[in-house]
């Protein structure tokens, strides 16, 4: 997929919603924090961060619709037909959430920040909801609903 420079970490709660301040700014506007990571790749990055966001979730069709809107105004997504940006976007959401649960149950174990753990079931769903499209991770898909999910669920409630 086209490379472009991405934010690496751009997720909802790296946006703030800044008061105008004229003369720079006549309306409010949106701030970007935590930039100080961005690298040059994958145009689906950032696009899974917002859209897949760890820590929100929007319903798959208002996902579907921003991606299309991204897809048809931006010069470098239109390089990808629409189905080769949704499975890059899919397959790279599958790689940011398999990393970020592991962060999230690292910061539990190791630093005592178990919060995190509150967005490990939307993480996962993220996954799982990616990997059942795809035929190449049918036993995937399978072993996580089958045998991760419910032993976290049952983790969780314990």
């Amino acid at each position: 997929q086209p490379h472009v420079i991405v934010h690496l970490d751009y997720p909802s709660r790296n946006l703030m919603v800044c008061p105008a301040n004229p003369p720079l700014h006549d309306e409010d506007f949106i701030g970007i924090i935590d930039f100080q990571d961005a690298v040059y790749g994958p145009i689906t990055y950032d696009l899974v961060s917002l859209l897949k966001d760890c820590y929100i979730q929007w319903p798959r069709q208002r996902v579907l619709q921003w991606l299309d809107y991204f897809s048809t105004h931006s010069q470098q997504a239109a390089l990808l037909c629409q189905e080769q940006l949704l499975r890059d976007f899919d397959l790279m959401g599958m790689q940011r959430h398999l990393k970020a649960a592991g962060i999230f149950a690292r910061l539990s174990i190791r630093d005592g920040k178990h919060g995190y753990l509150n967005d490990v079931p939307r993480t996962c769903d993220y996954i799982l909801q990616a990997a059942r499209v795809y035929p190449e991770f049918a036993t995937f898909s399978q072993w996580l609903a089958t045998t991760f999910l419910p032993a976290l669920n049952k983790k969780a409630a314990a």
